[in-house]
């Protein structure tokens, strides 16, 4: 059996974008399984979040996640228009969201589908790379999925009818991530131990070989 591991993953997170080609290097050349499990950002779980942050959180995120791209040798820019819509006068986030509980739905679809890891590649580099204005418009997003193998019109007819169902899973997803020890992104569980943010991804997989896992 392949060593599994459960990765909690978020469409508004610059860290969740960045671990993706780690993610798929894993499964290529390792004995082991990525269990691809989206969930909500923060701001939209906790819509006072960063309200209540020191404004240094939020100064010291926007240079680092451009640094840890950079040394990952991806592009990064903040994505336009956001996938999390934000009340700049306050720092809060309306409950009314345009996008992410969309892309979180077919995340979830496609990662039922076998189709996970594809459709987070494609789709976060869309949003995160800066190659496109207005992701959200035109065939963008269509065609993230087509590199993925997958139907964007048809998973969004799914995640549409099914969308009390897909929800039940994302809340699952974000109560196993609690209990996985920490309620950030890209959060990767293995065995009961939590490696919280793309920079602990050699410790994870450091953590596996002790396990026993092998190159394939």
């Amino acid at each position: 059996m392949p060593h599994s591991v459960d990765v909690f993953w978020s469409f508004r997170s610059p860290y969740s974008y960045i671990v993706v080609p780690k993610l798929i290097e894993l499964e290529s050349q390792w004995d082991a399984q990525v269990n691809v499990r989206p969930v909500l950002p923060i701001a939209v779980r906790q819509p006072d979040f960063f309200a209540n942050a020191d404004p240094l959180w939020t100064t010291y995120l926007m240079r680092d996640c451009v640094r840890s791209a950079e040394f990952a040798g991806m592009p990064l820019r903040w994505p336009r228009p956001d996938p999390v819509k934000m009340d700049f006068a306050t720092r809060t986030y309306p409950k009314e969201q345009p996008h992410i509980h969309r892309l979180t739905r077919l995340g979830v679809l496609a990662a039922e589908r076998g189709k996970g890891l594809p459709v987070l590649r494609a789709v976060s580099h869309l949003i995160w790379s800066g190659e496109t204005d207005n992701w959200h418009e035109g065939d963008h997003l269509a065609r993230a999925f087509e590199q993925a193998d997958c139907d964007l019109a048809e998973m969004d007819a799914v995640q549409e009818a099914e969308a009390e169902r897909l929800d039940e899973v994302i809340k699952q997803n974000e109560a196993d991530q609690r209990l996985g020890g920490h309620y950030g992104v890209p959060l990767m569980v293995y065995e009961g131990e939590p490696f919280f943010g793309q920079d602990r991804y050699d410790q994870l997989v450091w953590r596996m070989q002790q396990q026993g896992m092998q190159a394939r």
